[in-house]
């Protein structure tokens, strides 16, 4: 068995023992940004009105964070299982975790430098010396020489820069997690938004399609009128008009239907000619009426967007430190022993030792001021990143307070539609009674069936603008996340 000598390991573990003290870091420490000093998201504080329809009032829970699957808060399992599709089958989301995978092997690789680097050599040669170039006439030899090696080295981390390397990859892990959260998030929003959408294009198609057939009796009752010269061709004409802009309008809310639906595929992982989507109308979801709404103070904790901007100012600060370290000398230390003989049988047996110990110390003397110009270029790029996450933190409290003032006028828009609704349905039964009394026209009571549907489409065309605005303030309010190794595998 080899063994080094024992004067060796001395020195070789004095040396360590010397550089494990000796280390220090350069570069700024990093310290986490303070959340914002504001108390509300809004100048005014946002009060929801209570609702004359008990299914739509709603009123905000301000300190409580959204639960982790926030969309049940809507009551529909299809709408789970769709959601649940998604987050197990979406090519981004997959890939976001194989993003984080990545940065955490680059993590544990990066951990290695800490720990001494042992390496072994065998090699079996045979040599034929030109003694020419040595200035020798003594003739050329050919021999054989095997050798048996192994080397132990480590490098000192006087001055930190392994050590803030390492912490610029925990801040990279960082980035990526939060990006994963991310993907997360804006993955269930968007699946959540798009079946709304859909249940909503549904009620409406059904409207238009009564307001056509309603629309078509009217042009059939006109014509006879005109035919009969009690009245003029252009009540006819306008009625026809009216009839060609509804078709339109239903052409185009068939193609957005198939939009939604191709989204609706494409975000469960699925193809548009395969896709499967359950027939959800919008009666099927509950708006909720508590909504979780986190504070300022909190959000800056939640929003997985400011935690990357915070994760990537972190790694700017790291590299700082890493391009500070790199301007002074570096250490390292080395030992190897190893065994030569004349061939590798006998490696074994009477073979020569060899081995070698010592120091290495190396230190930038003249470099054309490259390494000042990188570390100014890594505070620069700090110092935006600092700007960029106070950007992030102000765009955040943007969209909770759109969302929040979005709500409140919701509120005040769903209730006006929706009495319009109701006095146009009231209307359109004192119309029916009328025209059943004799005393109105069936083209009259026919133009007041097309007046409450359009009403109908104005109070729906509300009501779903409150679910989605409902599902952007959840999201933006830093939605709900249980990181757990389950969710990225």
């Amino acid at each position: 068995m080899m063994n080094l000598p024992v004067s060796l390991m001395r020195k070789w573990l004095a040396w360590m023992l010397l550089a494990t003290q000796a280390g220090c870091l350069v570069g700024p420490d990093f310290v986490a940004p303070t959340p914002p000093r504001v108390s509300q998201y809004t100048r005014d504080p946002v009060l929801l009105d209570r609702m004359s329809e008990p299914d739509m009032s709603q009123q905000l829970l301000m300190g409580e964070n959204p639960p982790a699957r926030w969309w049940q808060l809507f009551g529909s399992p299809e709408l789970d299982a769709a959601v649940t599709q998604a987050l197990t089958r979406n090519p981004t989301l997959q890939a976001a975790v194989s993003n984080l995978l990545l940065a955490e092997d680059n993590l544990r690789a990066g951990g290695a430098v800490f720990y001494p680097r042992l390496d072994a050599n065998m090699m079996a040669e045979r040599t034929r010396s030109a003694s020419l170039v040595q200035g020798s006439s003594a003739p050329d030899k050919v021999f054989s020489v095997a050798t048996l090696s192994g080397a132990v080295s480590y490098a000192i981390d006087l001055f930190g820069e392994k050590r803030r390397t390492l912490e610029q990859l925990e801040a990279m892990v960082d980035v990526q997690q939060q990006l994963h959260h991310a993907a997360y998030l804006t993955l269930t929003a968007n699946v959540v938004n798009a079946y709304i959408a859909r249940a909503g294009y549904l009620s409406q198609i059904s409207l238009v399609r009564q307001i056509i057939a309603l629309e078509e009796l009217q042009l059939e009752a006109i014509q006879a009128r005109v035919d009969t010269g009690v009245a003029p061709l252009a009540d006819l004409l306008s009625q026809a008009s009216l009839l060609a802009g509804n078709q339109a309008l239903l052409a185009q809310l068939t193609q957005r239907l198939y939009q939604i639906e191709h989204l609706l595929a494409q975000l469960q992982g699925e193809f548009p000619a395969q896709a499967s989507l359950p027939e959800l109308v919008l009666a099927d979801l509950h708006l909720p009426s508590d909504i979780p709404v986190s504070l300022p103070s909190a959000l800056v904790r939640r929003r997985p967007d400011i935690l990357a901007a915070e994760a990537r100012m972190h790694a700017a600060s790291a590299a700082i430190g890493m391009s500070s370290a790199a301007q002074y000398p570096s250490l390292e230390l080395t030992a190897t022993y190893g065994v030569a003989a004349r061939n590798l049988s006998q490696l074994t047996g009477p073979a020569t030792s060899l081995w070698s110990f010592g120091p290495s110390l190396s230190t930038p003397l003249f470099n054309g001021g490259r390494l000042r110009a990188q570390r100014d270029a890594a505070v620069n790029a700090f110092e935006a990143s600092q700007s960029e996450y106070q950007q992030t933190v102000l765009t955040a409290f943007e969209q909770v307070a759109d969302a929040l003032r979005a709500l409140q006028a919701d509120g005040h828009i769903v209730s006006a539609q929706s009495a319009a609704a109701r006095y146009a349905y009231d209307t359109l039964l004192l119309q029916r009674a009328s025209y059943s009394a004799g005393l109105s026209s069936y083209a009259d009571m026919l133009l007041y069936e097309v007046q409450y549907r359009s009403a109908a489409i104005a109070s729906l065309q509300a009501t779903v603008q409150r679910y989605q605005d409902t599902v952007a303030l959840l999201v933006a309010s830093g939605g709900g996340w249980l990181d757990t190794a389950a969710q990225r595998r």
